[in-house]
């Protein structure tokens, strides 16, 4: 059993996936939909699992990096920018924004699309 805690946040760049057919092949833009969840069996001292404004305006922060940007820049990699790599970025990213949480998981699911997604979930701390 846990407790958990989520936000929602979007932003819109660029990424290419070398190598496949166009469309896919050329640089091009998706809205991405981005959220992310806590979760950990106790809550703290202030009976949160994280505050949700420190999480909020931890994920602002790094998707003011990503908007209108490519994200193969964004992330320093040649390699394609796939959502299940976008997700694992933006779970480190978070992950140092936040610090350490005792004994608490993160999730981060990246949705290119109204039925596509990407995930990527580890401890945090």
């Amino acid at each position: 059993m846990s407790y958990g805690v989520g936000i929602v946040g979007t932003v819109r760049a660029t990424h290419v996936m070398p190598g496949m057919p166009l469309p896919e092949g050329a640089p091009h833009e998706h809205d991405y939909r981005i959220e992310v969840s806590v979760e950990r069996a106790a809550l703290d001292d202030a009976g949160m699992v994280v505050d949700i404004d420190v999480l909020r305006d931890a994920l602002a922060a790094v998707t003011d990096k990503m908007a209108s940007a490519d994200l193969g820049e964004v992330l320093g990699t040649d390699e394609a920018v796939t959502v299940e790599r976008l997700s694992r970025w933006l779970h480190d990213q978070l992950a140092d924004g936040l610090g350490t949480l005792q004994e608490a998981e993160m999730t981060v699911q990246v949705w290119e699309g109204p039925d596509a997604f990407g995930a990527y979930r580890d401890a945090l701390g």
